[in-house]
Order: structure tokens, then C-alpha cells, then sequence
């Protein structure tokens, strides 16, 4: 699947539209450079999701809870300097817990994903403008 936004609020309605299909239990792994609007994919994800606290990005405590008609869990593991870490912050308790787990810099902890997630990709172009985004959601299942 494949998202084209022009704007933040195009942005949140493409998560809106992706987290509409979610059941709890997934994992969402998310790339995208600095600035790409990963965490504006999750406000909307969030906002989908019946949440209403302000969402921000967990850059310094790692993961933020929110509760919603489903759990969110929001990981930024951009300082993570060791994915064995994860274990350290109870990663595989959130990956079981039933809610949302989402990893805004997913690439840094691959090894340790699960076997099936959820691949969001977010690229910039800046000869589309400023706040094009092309947002890719594929599913992942390793063997």
C-alpha cells in the first residue's frame, strides 16, 4: 500500500487510514530520515485510535504508553547504541502486552524485530515540495 501526502494533515489521515486496520498486536516498524514525519504518522495513528494525550516523540525515555481503544506503545530508538537494550525497557512484554508497539527508527534494532511486523517507510522528495511524503506500508514475514 502506498500513501502521497502533501501536507501534516494529509499525513495524519493517511495513519488514520493505515491504523483503521489494526486488531492489536502488531508491531510497526518505521524508517524514514530526520524530519520525514514519523511521528506525525503516529499522531494520527494515535488519533485513529481514540487517544487523545498529546503525542510526542519518546527520543529520551525510549517508549511512551498512551491508552486508547487499543494500547500504543511509541518506541523511538534513535539512541539506542545496542539493540540488547530493548530487553532492558521490557521490549518483548510491549510486544506481547496486545496493544500497538510502534518503532520510529526501526533500522537500528532489526535483528531483533519479530518475525512478522509492519514496514512503513517515509521519504521526502524535495522537488515535490516541501511536505510531500511517499508513505509505504508493507508486511514483513521472515521465516
Amino acid at each position: 500500500m502506498k500513501y502521497i501526502t502533501n501536507s501534516y494533515e494529509e499525513t495524519e489521515k493517511a495513519a488514520a487510514d493505515f491504523a483503521a486496520s489494526l486488531k492489536g498486536g502488531e508491531v510497526v516498524a518505521m524508517y524514514g530520515d530526520l524530519g520525514a514525519g514519523k511521528t506525525a504518522f503516529v499522531r494520527g495513528m494515535a488519533r485513529a485510535m481514540g487517544i487523545t494525550s498529546h503525542i510526542t516523540s519518546p527520543t529520551f525515555n525510549i517508549v511512551n504508553e498512551y491508552e486508547g481503544e487499543l494500547p500504543l506503545y511509541h518506541f523511538d530508538v534513535y539512541r539506542i547504541s545496542d539493540p540488547e537494550e530493548m530487553y532492558e525497557i521490557g521490549y518483548e512484554d510491549y510486544i506481547q502486552a496486545g496493544g500497538v508497539c510502534v518503532i520510529e527508527w526501526a533500522e537500528l534494532i532489526e535483528d531483533i524485530l519479530p518475525d512478522s511486523y509492519i514496514r512503513i517507510d517515509i521519504a521526502k522528495d524535495a522537488e515535490k515540495g516541501g511536505d510531500y511524503r511517499e508513505i509505504s506500508v508493507q508486511r514483513v514475514v521472515r521465516s
